[in-house]
C-alpha cells in the first residue's frame, strides 16, 4: 500500500526509470545524472523516515505488508509448534499461539495475527479477537507458568472483535480475565507491540514485566479516528488526534510505559524482515538474562509494581 507521505521518493523514482528507458531506446549516456538521482533518492528517503509525525508512524503501522507475529516466529524461534482451541468453544485464528525454542531455552509464544490479503484477513478476522482467542491465550499462559516456561507476546491488533457474538460469548470477561491472572503469572513475561496495540485487544496480551514497541508500532485505548470522532465529532481530524495522544513508541518511552524502543530497519520493519527479527530477539535475550536472575515471587511483584507505577505524579 503506498504511503502519502513518500510520494517525492515515488516521483524521483519515476525520474530514474525514465532516464533508464531514454538511455536503452537512444543509447545516449545519462548514467552521471542517473547517479545523482539515485543519491537523491536516498537523501530524500533517509530524511523522511528520520523525521517521522506521529500519523505517518501510523500509517506504516498499518501496512499490510508490515511483519505478522507468524513472521516473527518463523526467524525469532525454533521447534515451533502451534497449539489450537480455548477448550471450551472453538479456536481463534486470530489469536495464533504455542511452544518454541529460544536460544535453546523452551517458551511460549503467543500473539495476534492479522492476515495479507483479503481471504486471509477474513479468515484471522484483521487481528481482532473473539473472547475464545484470549481464553486460549491464557490457556497458554497458565501452561507456561505450570512447567517454567518463560511467556513471549505479540501485540499487533485494532482491539478486540466488537460484534454481537464476541459480546454474548463474554469479551469484556475474557480480557478482564487475562489482565487478572497475567498479573500473577509466576514466569517472565515479555510483550512487544509490532504494530498496532489498540484498546483492550492489545492489554489482553500486554500485562507484562518488559513492554517493548517497534519503532513505528503505535499502543493507544483508542484509535486517532475514534479519538477524533469522540472529541471533534470529525473523524478526519485522526491526524491531530494522533499527535495528540501520545500514542507512538517514542511518546511511550518517555512516559515510562514501555521499557525499549526497538529500532526499525529504514523505512519500516517490511523492508527487511530477517535483520528486524535479529533486533527483536536481541532485546528479548537480554531482557530475560534480566528476568531469570530473579525468584518466582520477584517476577510477579516487579510486574505489579511496574503497572502501580503508570500515571503516577
Amino acid at each position: 500500500m503506498p504511503l502519502d507521505f513518500e510520494q517525492p521518493i515515488r516521483d524521483i523514482e519515476t525520474k530514474i526509470n525514465d532516464i533508464e528507458q531514454y538511455m536503452k531506446a537512444s543509447q545516449v549516456d545519462l548514467s552521471q545524472e542517473l547517479e545523482m538521482l539515485k543519491a537523491k533518492k536516498e537523501e530524500r528517503f533517509t530524511e523522511i523516515h528520520k523525521n517521522l509525525t506521529p500519523w505517518q508512524r501510523v500509517q506504516i503501522a498499518r501496512l499490510t505488508e508490515r511483519p505478522t507475529t507468524l513472521d516473527y516466529i518463523q526467524y525469532i524461534f525454533d521447534d515451533f509448534i502451534e497449539l489450537h482451541g480455548d477448550r471450551n468453544f472453538r479456536d481463534d485464528p486470530a489469536i495464533v499461539g504455542g511452544i518454541a525454542t529460544f536460544n535453546g531455552q523452551p517458551v511460549t509464544v503467543i500473539g495476534h495475527q492479522r492476515g495479507k490479503e483479503t481471504k486471509d484477513n477474513i479468515y484471522r478476522n484483521f487481528g481482532m479477537a473473539h473472547p475464545e482467542g484470549y481464553r486460549k491465550a491464557m490457556r497458554l499462559m497458565k501452561q507456561a507458568d505450570k512447567f517454567n516456561r518463560p511467556i513471549i507476546c505479540f501485540i499487533d491488533t485494532k482491539g478486540a472483535y466488537p460484534g454481537k457474538a464476541a459480546e454474548e460469548r463474554g469479551q469484556s470477561e475474557s480480557i478482564a480475565h487475562n489482565l487478572v491472572e497475567m498479573s500473577a503469572l509466576r514466569v517472565p513475561v515479555i510483550s512487544i507491540v509490532i504494530g498496532e496495540g489498540g484498546s483492550g485487544g492489545a492489554l489482553g496480551l500486554g500485562v507484562s514485566n518488559v513492554l517493548l514497541m517497534l519503532e513505528n508500532a503505535t499502543y493507544s485505548v483508542i484509535s486517532p479516528e475514534g479519538a477524533a470522532a469522540l472529541l471533534w465529532k470529525d473523524s478526519s481530524l485522526a491526524q491531530l488526534s494522533a499527535e495528540t495522544m501520545k500514542i507512538t513508541a517514542p511518546d511511550l518511552l518517555e512516559l515510562g510505559i514501555v521499557e525499549e524502543v526497538i529500532e526499525e530497519v529504514l523505512g519500516g520493519a517490511h523492508r527487511d524482515v530477517e535483520t528486524q527479527s535479529k533486533r527483536i530477539a536481541s532485546s528479548i535475550e537480554t531482557y530475560l538474562k534480566q528476568l531469570k536472575t530473579m525468584s518466582d515471587e520477584e517476577i510477579a511483584a516487579q510486574r505489579y509494581d511496574k503497572y502501580r507505577a503508570i500515571g503516577t505524579l
